[in-house]
């Protein structure tokens, strides 16, 4: 099992007084700390229009922690597709892949806050297809010579070579967890993320479904399965929870109301024993005991992103955070 965490959001609470630039360096801090710690991978996400500042720019902030980081994956879960022009996301992409020596993941989706598309006049209903043409986009320019695809969705010339090119191909990673999302990941991407709301057997089911349609296909290259979910790791299952819980429900409300475009007051007790449920959290055994039930479902080559990344917890909380699960878990599961 690999083991990275994430997702750095760089949301501000309204209890939190610190400037964005005073945000971002945490950002940059953590991403240190996950290298040092000798974790596997840290993560961006992208969202638009916040009024916490909920990262817009993933390319831009990777190419910071590729200058920070030496070691460790970087990528975006999840970059929202329909709502870049491709050609430049190639570009973006493919120089960010070399400052980080060949490190970087995309990981792609189609997207759903009808706030956003419409804020970039991107028709939502199109949102499937660009994510398609969006792909074949950027393979097409990373591959050798010229671009040699006709983009549906952006006037790009045939002709054009997009430069500069990866040293060697960069992963297409897709999101979802619907039937027909989890099926075009595994027909058209390198890999596919879990999103955090499905249990252990919802993973393993989907798991099961991308290894079917990939083995009836024919298609036998590489294939990767990452899974998300929230956590944290401290003395006592009690001292991770409480340490957690106020940046873990608030990202929860925010994005309760990127989804549904209406205010969100608070949570439902429900809805935040649901998420208690769903969380990670404990003694460095503990949630080492959790992600084995992962390993036994889904097998040793799975990739568990653990966000323990909770707006405005505190930095020293989560670079402690960090250096347990690379100096305590990292080994109970590798």
């Amino acid at each position: 099992m690999q083991l990275g965490t994430g997702l750095f959001t760089c949301q501000r609470r309204p209890d939190d007084d610190r400037s964005t630039s005073a945000i971002y360096d945490e950002m940059l801090e953590l991403g240190e700390a996950i290298d040092d710690a000798g974790l596997d991978s840290a993560w961006v996400s992208e969202h638009h229009f916040a009024e916490d500042g909920y990262l817009p720019a993933t390319m831009p902030s990777l190419g910071a922690l590729a200058a920070r980081t030496d070691d460790v994956e970087i990528g975006t879960c999840i970059a929202l597709a329909p709502l870049y022009d491709p050609v430049r996301l190639a570009e973006d992409a493919a120089t960010v892949d070399l400052l980080a020596d060949g490190r970087l993941t995309l990981g792609l989706a189609i997207g759903s806050n009808p706030a956003e598309f419409e804020a970039f006049g991107v028709p939502r209903e199109e949102r499937v297809e660009r994510l398609r043409d969006t792909t074949n986009v950027l393979r097409a320019a990373w591959s050798d010579g010229p671009l040699d695809y006709d983009a549906e969705f952006h006037d790009v010339s045939p002709d054009v070579t997009v430069t500069p090119k990866p040293e060697s191909d960069v992963p297409v990673l897709f999101g979802g967890s619907a039937k027909p999302a989890v099926r075009r990941a595994a027909r058209e991407a390198d890999a596919w993320c879990a999103p955090s709301a499905l249990s252990v057997e919802g993973v393993r089911k989907r798991v099961e479904d991308i290894r079917d349609v990939r083995e009836r296909e024919g298609l036998d290259d590489d294939f990767d399965v990452y899974v998300l979910q929230h956590g944290f790791v401290g003395d006592s299952r009690k001292d991770a929870w409480e340490t957690m819980k106020p940046g873990y429900f608030y990202i929860q409300r925010r994005y309760a109301e990127i989804f549904s475009g209406e205010t969100v007051e608070e949570l439902a007790d429900d809805r935040k024993r649901e998420l208690r449920e769903q969380a990670i959290f404990g003694t460095p055994e503990q949630v080492a005991d959790e992600l084995d039930a992962y390993r036994e479902a889904l097998g040793d080559d799975v990739h568990f992103v653990f966000r323990t990344y909770h707006p405005g917890i505190g930095t020293d909380a989560m670079v402690e955070c960090i250096e347990r699960l690379g100096d305590e878990v990292a080994p109970l599961v590798r």
